[in-house]
This record gives C-alpha cells, sequence and structure tokens, in this order.
C-alpha cells in the first residue's frame, strides 16, 4: 500500500514498485482491476496497518472506511468497487454494513472478497442480546461460505471459517512492535512513582465497561489486588474508555498506590509501558468468544518477556512453553478466577517469576507464530493461490 492518500481515501502502488506475480498494472488496456482492502475500524486504527503491512508485497489498494458513518462508507465502498472493478477485496474485520456490501459485491457483480477476523461474530454479538447473537450467527456464516478466503487471527477461528463453509483459510496472527529502548522500564518506574523492586502485574487494552457483568479489562487486577495483604504488589491497567470510570472507583483507597491507572498511550509506546511489567494480565473467558482468540496484545507480551495470568483456554495449551500461569473459573470476572489470581500474586516468588519470564523470551525466539516477516510471506502466496484459481 501506499502513502499518497487520494480524495476518497484509496492508495496504489508506491512510484517504481512492480505489480505482483502474474497481475499488470491497473488501468492499462485489458489489465485486471487493483486489489481494493480496507479495514472496518478505520484507517487510522492498528486494524488497518496490520492490514497495510500484511498485503504491503501486493500492491493493494487502501480503501479508508469511515468508521463513524458506516452505511456512508459502505455505499462509497460500492460506488468505488463498480469504477475500479477489483480482481480481489480483502476485510479486515467483520462489520454488518461492509460485510453485508462485499457480499452484494460478490452475488451482484462477481468480485470475490478476503475477510480477515479476530473474533467469533455469532457469540460476540450474543454479548449485547440473544437477538444479536442469532442475526449474528446467520451473518457470520454467510460471510464465511460465500468468500473466497479467510484469514483468521488464530487456527481456532480459521478452522470455524471452514467449517462454516470457507473454501480456504489460513491463520495470521499479528506481531508485536518495536522492543522498548534501553532503560525504559527504570524510567517508566519512576515516571510513575513504582518502587524497583515492587511487583507490578499489568494489562494494556481498551476498557469498554461491561455493565451486565460489572467487567472490563483490569477489574480482575483491581479485585485481585484488593484481597491481598502484599504491599510490594502493583496493578498498572493502561488504557482508556467507558469503564475507566468504574475502574477507579472499583479501586476505592488503592488507587493512586498499589492501583494506578496511567489513562491510554500513543501505539509506539506500549513497548515502554510492558518494560516496567513483571507479569501481564491476559483475561479471557473460557467459552465461544475468548476461546476462540490470542488477544491483540499476546504477542507484545511474549516479545517484552512478560510472564501472563490467563485462563484456561486453549491458546494457554497451545502455545504454553512454561511462561503462563492458567487460572480456574469460566471468566476472570468469575469468583474462582480472581481469588485464584489472588493468591498468585500474594505467593509469587522471585525464582518462579524468573522461570517464567525466562520460558516467555525463548517462546518468542523459537515460535512464528507471531513474526511479521512470516505472516506477510504467508498471506502473499494465500491471496496469490486465490487469484490463480479465480484467473480464467
Amino acid at each position: 500500500m501506499v502513502e499518497d492518500q487520494r480524495a476518497e481515501g484509496g492508495a496504489g502502488a508506491p512510484e517504481g514498485a512492480s505489480a505482483p506475480e502474474g497481475a499488470s498494472a491497473p488501468g492499462s488496456a485489458g489489465a485486471p482491476g487493483p486489489i481494493l482492502a480496507f479495514a472496518t475500524q478505520g484507517a487510522g486504527h492498528l486494524d488497518a496497518q496490520r492490514l497495510r503491512e500484511l498485503l504491503a508485497p501486493l500492491g493493494a489498494e487502501e480503501l479508508d472506511f469511515d468508521r463513524g458513518h458506516r452505511l456512508r462508507a459502505a455505499l462509497g465502498l460500492w460506488r468505488r468497487a463498480g469504477r475500479t472493478r477489483p480482481r480481489l477485496i480483502v476485510m479486515e474485520g467483520t462489520g454488518i454494513a461492509p460485510g453485508m456490501c462485499v457480499l452484494a459485491l460478490r452475488t451482484l457483480r462477481g468480485i470475490p472478497y478476503v475477510v480477515s477476523s479476530g473474533d467469533a461474530v455469532g457469540p460476540y454479538l450474543a454479548l449485547s442480546s440473544r437477538a444479536a447473537g442469532l442475526v449474528g450467527a446467520a451473518y457470520e456464516r454467510l460471510l464465511c461460505r460465500h468468500c473466497a478466503g479467510y484469514i483468521g487471527w488464530t487456527p481456532y477461528l480459521a478452522g470455524r471459517a471452514l467449517s462454516f463453509g470457507a473454501p480456504r483459510a489460513m491463520t495470521a496472527a499479528g506481531w508485536a512492535r518495536e522492543r522498548a529502548p534501553a532503560g525504559s522500564r527504570e524510567r517508566v518506574r519512576e515516571r510513575l512513582g513504582i518502587r524497583e523492586d515492587a511487583l507490578v502485574a499489568g494489562i494494556v487494552g481498551s476498557l469498554n465497561w461491561r455493565r451486565r457483568i460489572n467487567y472490563a479489562y483490569g477489574a480482575e487486577l483491581v479485585r485481585a489486588v484488593r484481597r491481598t495483604q502484599r504491599r510490594d504488589l502493583v496493578a498498572v491497567i493502561v488504557g482508556d474508555g467507558p469503564g475507566a470510570e468504574p475502574l477507579r472507583e472499583l479501586a476505592g483507597e488503592e488507587l493512586g498506590s498499589r492501583i494506578l491507572m496511567p489513562g491510554r498511550v500513543a501505539p509506539e509506546e506500549v513497548g515502554e509501558l510492558l518494560a516496567a511489567f513483571d507479569l501481564a494480565s491476559l483475561p479471557q473467558s473460557v467459552d465461544r468468544v475468548g476461546s476462540f482468540r490470542y488477544s491483540t496484545k499476546l504477542s507484545e507480551y511474549l516479545a517484552a518477556g512478560l510472564p501472563i495470568a490467563t485462563s484456561q483456554i486453549p491458546a494457554a495449551y497451545d502455545l504454553d512453553d512454561g511462561f503462563c500461569w492458567r487460572l480456574p473459573g469460566p471468566s476472570p470476572w468469575s469468583e474462582d478466577y480472581v481469588e485464584a489470581l489472588a493468591r498468585l500474586l500474594e505467593g509469587l516468588e522471585p525464582a518462579d517469576l524468573q522461570r517464567h519470564r525466562t520460558a516467555a523470551l525463548a517462546a518468542h525466539e523459537a515460535t512464528a507464530t507471531f513474526d511479521r516477516a512470516a505472516q506477510v510471506q504467508r498471506v502473499r502466496a494465500f491471496v496469490g493461490d486465490i487469484l490463480s484459481s479465480a484467473a480464467p
């Protein structure tokens, strides 16, 4: 993808770049159309950056999808596709408005599409209501059944898509951004007022409060810390959102001492914050929502050498080489989970922490699961095979 944004938010191949193998330059006589790509969260979101990097070798054009005006943005996608006749559309995310648009383009104009997702749509929407879950389940099946290919953020999602009728699927799990510069741990701890010998358990994420279950990311840490007597224990919750204020209320008198909430940080600063942690919380429910996930932060936690306290989800078995603590309980807001996390934090010794840290660093170095270059190469091959199979 390119850097020169056009009036419609699209992008072409950089000057001097060659077209992908087997493709002619868009606009030449008899040439196939471009690959058109967009993220349903919008061009400024990390999902768009992920897609941009995955498709960079293919010279895809980027559509700036306006998430704040989904129907208007979907209409813009329809017009853009009608004018440029892309040979393939790649959609990162599963928003219903753009998803119905690519389904219509496939049915009415014969334009194939690839969908990439990090969530099981039906179960996720069912968190809001049973009706939303039923609609989401039907939509998810349609989206998978009629796609040309599916890119799952986990192999579990890829398998789910295949079971729903996707003709082919692959996994691209995401990758960590650059590591923190030297001295980050000391600088961040000094800025936050954390002693060097403190045990810091942290989490980074969007703080979206779910009133039905009284939970947002970080609530498990707040509740667990408040159950312990350990005075050298500090929980750091990085992020912002509607759940920030309920979390502050939940922290009570511990806010500012054993519970710190520094707010949102820029994506490029996340690695520096992680350097100040001793272990990370990766809370997921053990159900059809959390069990399909890796979480976008898993790769960054491992790159930072952070041991992980998580649920008994498939990833905690499949990826673990000694860096995980698998806590019991059906969800991170359950009593069993919070109590187990409190016991872990209360009794954690430096030697055990170091063993898990060493395992996290070794796992990061040994696995290609979260390697950026390997994922880019695999996606290029995947999309190339789709285009080849669709060629006349």
